[in-house]
């Protein structure tokens, strides 16, 4: 990391600012309004759509510019575009974040915000990290896969 310019630390600040000014203007850190998204009734806020319409080409659009640059402004390599992959992690990472999304009205970078704002994930961002160290442990596992869901990775 010693060949990133001085600004790193500087640009990578500003970004989780921009970031966590998304979040709180979008609701998304307000656990009743995310839930208003996900519970599609006659009290359904479809609001949240507009923040994943306009982050999916803004995310389109960088990884355009950024396949274009022999390397990124702040040092380090331009990441190859990642290969699909659909599998059993995938669906099953999916799912418990899907579920835990629906029960809390909550997810990890919202939580992070919500807790620095003095915001109620208080009880959530502790058991988001035990689930991450869990999940390390399990992944370390040889043949988690196969043998807890009989099939190959």
């Amino acid at each position: 990391m010693a060949d990133r310019p001085q600004a790193y630390p500087y640009a990578s600040f500003v970004a989780g600012l921009l970031f966590a000014a998304g979040l709180t203007i979008s609701g998304m850190t307000r656990p009743e309004k995310v839930l208003a998204f996900l519970t599609v009734g006659a009290d359904w806020d479809p609001s949240l759509l507009l923040v994943m319409g306009a982050a999916v080409p803004v995310h389109a659009l960088a990884w355009m510019l950024l396949r274009n640059q022999r390397a990124p402004l702040l040092g380090g390599e331009v990441p190859d575009m990642p290969a699909p992959v659909f599998n059993v992690r995938l669906l099953g990472g999916a799912g418990l974040f899907g579920v835990g999304w629906g029960i809390a009205g909550v997810c990890p970078g919202p939580a992070i915000v919500s807790l620095a704002a003095g915001g109620g994930a208080l009880f959530f961002v502790p058991a988001m990290l035990a689930g991450i160290a869990l999940s390390r442990v399990v992944a370390q596992t040889p043949a988690t896969e196969e043998r807890l869901l009989g099939v190959r990775p």
